[in-house]
């Protein structure tokens, strides 16, 4: 047998004995404290992919998305926009402490891009893009803008993109040319590259996207803002580029199924939202 070949097999072997290992040492780990909603889903992550290496990681996704933004001049494009949107995340971080303790002491970052695109983001450890045909196109108000940043937050909160990148990983899917086996380990996959991927990549589960809505509604109700936008915001997505709205919606749950629960839940977060009111 040659020596390409022998070399071959054993990396098939390795990385079989790797995927294995993933499957059967994913740990169930408790991200963040229920609050008011009650999300409290146990999450199955896999030792392969460390929430400090996954952050590292999108440390470095983001200065480069933001060059990137810079470059072609359309990052902060707007300093009032700006200063809008950074005000209101100055008022949601603070209250993440609700779901995790660790959270209002995070490196936060926040910018918005010059873009038609219907979107925001939040990478792992707070590094949030919001884009302004976001809040162009669909005219939103300070308590729909916090809708959305909420509900971007929370899935860092309740580290999503890990959990997406250990069941990418665990599947085989992100061990390409037998990187991570015959490599430098688990550490020679690009982490930066895969803190890209789980969060702008690849589509959030409806599970996520509910869990997102749901946090997403009492860290704005808990920020001063009104979580009955959030309902107002989804109908504006649902007739956004006429009536078919933005393409990564495709995967996200119904707009009239995610309404229904957003009603829901914004009703039982509303005396966050009246106390809070109350002391301003």
């Amino acid at each position: 047998m040659s020596n390409s070949r022998r070399f071959g097999r054993l990396g098939a072997l390795l990385a079989a004995a790797l995927l294995a290992a993933g499957l059967s040492g994913c740990q169930s780990v408790k991200t963040t404290s229920a609050g008011t909603v009650g999300v409290d889903r146990q999450q199955r992550m896999s030792p392969l992919v460390s929430e400090a290496q996954l952050r590292e990681g999108a440390v470095q996704a983001y200065r480069a998305e933001i060059s990137k933004e810079r470059q072609k001049g359309t990052l902060n494009p707007d300093p009032r926009l700006t200063a809008r949107v950074k005000g209101i995340a100055a008022r949601l971080i603070p209250v993440t402490s609700a779901f995790r303790p660790d959270a209002p002491g995070w490196a936060w970052e926040v910018n918005v891009i010059r873009s038609d695109s219907i979107n925001a983001w939040c990478m792992p450890g707070g590094k949030i893009a919001v884009y302004t045909g976001l809040i162009d196109k669909l005219g939103l108000t300070d308590d729909e803008i916090a809708a959305v940043m909420g509900h971007e937050i929370a899935h860092a909160l309740r580290e999503h993109a890990r959990e997406r990148a250990s069941e990418q990983l665990t599947a085989g899917l992100l061990i390409q040319g037998g990187a991570v086996v015959l490599g430098a380990g688990a550490g020679s996959v690009d982490m930066a590259k895969l803190a890209y991927q789980v969060t702008l990549g690849l589509p959030n589960s409806r599970l996520h996207e509910s869990e997102a809505d749901r946090i997403g509604v009492e860290l704005a109700a808990r920020a001063g803002y009104d979580p009955r936008a959030a309902i107002t915001l989804w109908q504006k997505m649902a007739r956004a580029d006429g009536g078919k709205g933005p393409e990564w919606l495709s995967t996200h749950p119904s707009a009239d199924t995610r309404i229904r629960d957003l009603e829901v839940y914004a009703a039982r977060v509303a005396p966050l939202y009246q106390q809070t009111r109350g002391r301003r």
